[in-house]
């Protein structure tokens, strides 16, 4: 027998068919129930909003916003980051970040799966990564060397070999969460454990209320879902830190000698293009066809004037021209003076 859900509109017909019914029955009173139809008229404007005292919404608005901010930032960080591990274009969107009880959260998934049972201190309790086979097994066949074609997704457990492979893409979701969740709370996430069965975890009751936070990822023609649901027993304690002010300010925020020294190191590292411009001058097609080695070119320029020195063609430096060690060399003076406009 199958379970039939009457709708809103059926239902208020039903109620009105139940008290038109039962205004004969009233006799004179039945003048009386005529004033009531103005009742009768108002519920049947007013939409109702059916609440479910299982399904507390426990985590605020303000709180929702800032955790799909986030997530929203986490999911482009992260699908660059799976592009370059697997060489090929992969596109990660944030489809919703929702409330939920634990127990629909675990139902609502495939078996097997790959689920993981994440550590996030100093967040109390656990947090879950959940992995579609649908995108696991493509994701797997990728890093074996795999090549373009989508071939169904295998209902069976990972094996051993594959679980060292999923775990290279567990640690780069980690890294790019630990990014993402920084300004509002340095995180040490971890994976403690791996399971094909969902419903072999339970990590809260199966009432608690859990925020569900789901990413479609791409493929070229293959996609699937990745979750990570995060319990509100875990984030009640830093509820106040998860604001959208909190998060927008991570942009503005001033620059910490750690983050300077690091973008320092960077720096010494790369590699710029160094030119010298001694001096100009105009000569004829001619006197240029007659150049022979030893021969000396005579210009306008001062010997004390200083010399423009050019950092990837961009005049950077003045400097003197010189001798170290025997070899040609130029001493920089100061910063190169632009000219303002006009002048």
């Amino acid at each position: 027998m199958s379970d039939n859900v009457l709708s809103q509109a059926e239902v208020e017909s039903l109620l009105n068919a139940m008290e038109t019914s039962a205004e004969p029955a009233k006799g004179p009173a039945a003048p009386a129930a005529d004033t009531g139809s103005p009742a009768r008229t108002m519920r049947g404007k007013d939409k109702v909003t059916p609440y479910d005292f299982k399904r507390p919404e426990r985590v605020g608005k303000d709180q929702m916003r800032a955790l799909q901010s986030m997530h929203e930032g986490f999911s482009r960080n992260f699908g660059a980051a799976l592009s370059a591990l697997l060489r090929s274009i992969v596109e990660v969107k944030l489809t919703s970040v929702d409330q939920l009880t634990y127990s629909e959260f675990v139902f609502s998934l495939e078996n097997p799966s790959c689920f993981n049972l994440l550590v996030a201190e100093p967040l109390e309790g656990n947090l879950i990564l959940d992995i579609n086979p649908s995108i696991l097994y493509p994701i797997i066949d990728r890093l074996l060397g795999g090549g373009k074609e989508s071939t169904p997704a295998s209902r069976r457990p990972l094996t051993e070999i594959e679980l060292t492979l999923v775990s290279r893409i567990s640690d780069l979701f980690l890294i790019e969460l630990k990014d993402a969740w920084e300004n509002v709370l340095p995180l040490d996430l971890r994976v403690v454990r791996v399971e094909s069965n969902p419903q072999l975890v339970q990590i809260v009751p199966p009432n608690e209320v859990v925020v569900l936070v789901s990413f479609e990822l791409a493929i070229g023609d293959v996609r699937g879902m990745i979750n990570l649901c995060i319990p509100f027993n875990s984030i009640e304690r830093i509820s106040n830190k998860l604001t959208a002010n909190t998060w927008f300010a991570y942009g503005s925020s001033e620059a910490t000698p750690e983050s300077r020294a690091a973008l320092g190191v960077h720096l010494d590292k790369a590699q710029v293009e160094l030119d010298v411009i001694l001096a100009e001058t105009k000569i004829s097609m001619e006197e240029l066809l007659d150049l022979r080695v030893g021969d000396v070119i005579t210009t306008e320029k001062d010997s004390r004037t200083p010399l423009q020195v050019n950092v990837n063609g961009t005049p950077t430096f003045q400097a003197f021209a010189g001798a170290f060690k025997g070899r040609k060399a130029i001493q920089i003076e100061r910063s190169y003076e632009r000219k303002k406009p006009g002048v």
